[in-house]
């Protein structure tokens, strides 16, 4: 594995992860680019945890407190005074965080009429095979798309709060989640591990803006999901990947620098998106970004499928 391939690969992971605009579709992209197919799965979940020692950094006091909210429900039930109406922000924040991974076990249920196929077997084909390119592209205008919902969805519960006198420190909107939040935020999440270019972060945060929960608290909680999220598809991935010896020698060391790239990159885009929003008129920089770039990609792959070769190598196109 290329040295310079896998730091390329781990900046454009670190920068894009924590910003709408889709970590796993310009990784497709640049493998698309650069025609490095090999086990770009393994690698694209792998620099996944430089993305999450980055989170980790960045929320370790709200981590911390979540911690502490789960021995405080524990004790609370245990003594019998736990009341579903009377939990704190950190205990509503841990257990709607709980609920709204449940709709993530839809990615691992067979596909009616696939042949056992699941959603992760489906995503792993889109990532892996450079023909399904312009899935990255549609997916990426769709993130740009959503964006504006959510910009509107936002601007509405602004006014709706200011129309009835109501105003808050830290911004209009509900900083208490419900299950049906959590239920819609995890649907989206799943939609958005499926399709590359379909950002997870936006998908997240625009549902929860378009459900009136205040904005910097839907951008905490699609943050947070993204510790288990992740976590869980290291371990699932990388023990199967790790079972070949050859895998162990041949991309570790490079792997190794890609993680450590991709934590420090990521750390600045989790510190820049939030000094965006607190002008949110410059969200319309991330529309733009993902409006035009997936229409570029989305023209290229029509391009690329009408000749059957990718343009940037080529190399017959793969289907799978």
């Amino acid at each position: 594995m290329n040295i310079f391939y896998l730091i390329i690969q781990g900046i454009v992971q670190g920068l894009t992860e924590f910003l709408p605009i889709s970590s796993s579709g310009h990784l497709v992209i640049v493998q698309h680019i650069t025609e490095n197919n090999n086990n770009n799965f393994f690698i694209n979940i792998m620099l996944h945890m430089g993305a999450l020692l980055a989170l980790t950094i960045a929320y370790h006091k709200l981590i911390i407190r979540l911690f502490h909210a789960v021995f405080t429900i524990i004790c609370d039930m245990i003594m019998g005074r736990f009341h579903w109406t009377e939990m704190n922000e950190d205990e509503n924040l841990l257990v709607m965080l709980l609920i709204g991974f449940l709709p993530l076990l839809l990615l691992f249920v067979p596909l009616p009429f696939s042949g056992g196929l699941n959603a992760m077997n489906i995503a792993e084909i889109l990532t892996n095979n450079n023909a399904y390119l312009i899935i990255t592209g549609i997916s990426m205008m769709v993130t740009g798309v959503m964006l504006v919902l959510g910009y509107l969805s936002n601007d509405m519960t602004e006014k709706l709060y200011k129309k009835r006198g109501i105003v808050r420190k830290k911004g209009a909107g509900r900083r208490f989640l419900n299950v049906i939040d959590v239920l819609s935020m995890g649907m989206a999440q799943m939609f958005s591990a499926i399709f590359p270019g379909l950002s997870r972060i936006a998908s997240v945060f625009v549902i929860g803006e378009m459900r009136g929960i205040n904005k910097q608290k839907a951008l905490d909680y699609a943050f947070l999901t993204a510790i288990p999220t992740i976590s869980a598809a290291v371990i699932i991935e990388g023990k199967s990947a790790f079972q070949s010896d050859s895998m162990k020698t041949e991309i570790m060391l490079p792997l190794i620098l890609g993680i450590v790239i991709s934590a420090v990159t990521g750390l600045f885009a989790i510190s820049f998106f939030k000094w965006i929003l607190k002008k949110k008129k410059n969200i319309v920089l991330f529309v733009l970004y993902g409006l035009v770039v997936g229409t570029v990609i989305t023209v290229i792959s029509v391009t690329e499928l009408k000749s059957g070769i990718n343009l940037f190598t080529g190399k017959y196109l793969v289907f799978l």
